[in-house]
């Protein structure tokens, strides 16, 4: 799990949180039902509206994804696709069978298992890439639905606002309330610009994040198995697929770090 959204979304409501104490108000002031309810649920009703109901519940379906996700690091992908160039140096492509008994990700799993049954290069290439899009596509959804969300919620906020003004407006004839009834007017549109930065655009941008990087895993994983497919040797298949990733990715592979233990030994 990595706890970036969530840490994040925590952080910006406790700042608010702050603010509201330092100004000498209550947390109470802005809690109000009637524009709660306006923007939460007018924005998720326009967000809907905007897209398919498929669409929308697979965004909903994907909402723990933002704040549970976790990608494997490029890192440890290599060191897996190398670990199995080595089973079929040693042992055949036919023992990849076998070694995708022990893998987690159907992904993996249905491309060596493609490899044990002699499927062709290329074939094996055009049905990894399909299924890789698919995934993005499938990932780029959601986040484009919760990045609408976000697009939504001020202006119905705002919405909110000129609604309670005009009842505002109705009641010029006892000004000790117009204080307290203007205030509240604008938590429509406090609720309105928070929702969007706060969680919506967060949780779309999050998606997007992890299906971009879950698409350079998967870019990864294709030209593994292919290479591998081919015969690559182990050690200059992980330096192409390094080659592919950003240096601040690369981190220090299991391997790396049992030489430098080895090398330390040897020293002392």
């Amino acid at each position: 799990m990595d706890p970036a959204t969530l840490v994040g979304v925590v952080l910006a409501f406790g700042a608010l949180l702050t603010m509201i104490v330092v100004e000498g108000a209550s947390p109470m002031s802005i809690l109000l039902p009637g524009p709660m309810v306006l923007v939460f649920g007018a924005t998720l009703a326009v967000g809907i509206a905007s897209t398919t109901l498929p669409d929308a519940i697979h965004g909903f379906r994907s909402l723990p994804k933002a704040f549970l996700g976790k990608v494997m690091p490029p890192r440890q992908v290599i060191d897996q696709v190398v670990g199995l160039a080595e089973v079929a140096r040693r042992n055949g492509l036919l023992a990849l069978d076998q070694e995708s008994e022990k893998v987690d990700d159907p992904f993996l799993k249905r491309a060596l298992q493609n490899i044990a049954d002699g499927v062709d290069a290329d074939e094996l290439r055009i049905m990894l890439e399909d299924e890789a899009a698919t995934r993005e596509r499938s990932g780029k959804a959601a986040s484009k639905f919760f990045n609408s969300l976000g697009g939504y919620s001020p202006t119905i906020g705002i919405i909110g606002t000129v609604v309670s003004l005009t009842h505002v407006l109705e009641q010029l004839s006892d000004p000790d309330t117009l204080g307290h009834a203007i205030a509240a007017a604008f938590v429509a549109t406090l609720w309105g610009v928070l929702s969007a930065n706060f969680l919506w655009l967060p949780i779309g941008g999050r998606l997007g994040k992890l299906t971009d990087l879950e698409s350079e895993r998967m870019t990864l994983l294709i030209e593994g198995v292919v290479a591998l497919q081919a015969g690559s040797q182990p050690r200059l298949l992980g330096e192409r697929l390094l080659a592919l990733v950003p240096e601040h990715q690369h981190g220090k592979s299991g391997k790396a770090d049992k030489a430098d233990k080895a090398d330390a030994e040897k020293a002392a």
